[in-house]
């Protein structure tokens, strides 16, 4: 497939969100996403505006915003930051994968207490989570490598 923005085949396109007044699902390369080309010549977003995480400043958040190929989730997805940069998307986990990241089910134990759920409640969510069904989505930052995740509620 041929990318609309530089109309090359490079073997690869973008399958996941793209936020812009033109449909471009499925019709961009990497390349361009990461040169800033697609944000440039169709004002595109690939974060739809949300964070998680430390205050950023402007310029940070628009280089994931309007750089980074996004990942697709069951409602908008989110983007943490940590140390002042944008953390490095990891992808969808459930709690068998999180074993292994005890600071992202910290985290997830955090979102989910902020719910007002009581303590029982969060360990049933956490336990139920599941990387293809019921995913959580891991980050780990790129300046102190701790893991960050939230929930992905349908």
């Amino acid at each position: 497939m041929t990318c609309i923005c530089c109309g090359r085949g490079r073997g690869y396109i973008y399958t996941g969100p793209v936020y812009a007044v033109e449909d471009l699902k499925d019709r961009l390369c990497p390349w361009c996403i990461a040169s800033g080309s697609v944000a440039e010549r169709f004002d595109a977003h690939f974060t739809a505006g949300t964070c998680l995480g430390d205050d950023v400043p402007l310029e940070v958040f628009s280089a994931v915003d309007r750089h980074t190929p996004g990942f697709p989730a069951s409602q908008e997805p989110q983007w943490f930051f940590h140390c002042g940069e944008g953390a490095a998307y990891l992808g969808r986990v459930g709690f068998a994968e999180l074993a292994a990241h005890p600071d992202a089910l910290e985290t997830l134990r955090q979102e989910t207490s902020g719910w007002g759920w009581p303590s029982d409640q969060v360990e049933h969510h956490l336990g139920s989570l599941d990387k293809d069904d019921h995913p959580a989505h891991l980050f780990r930052c790129r300046g102190c490598a701790i893991h960050l995740a939230y929930s992905d509620l349908a």
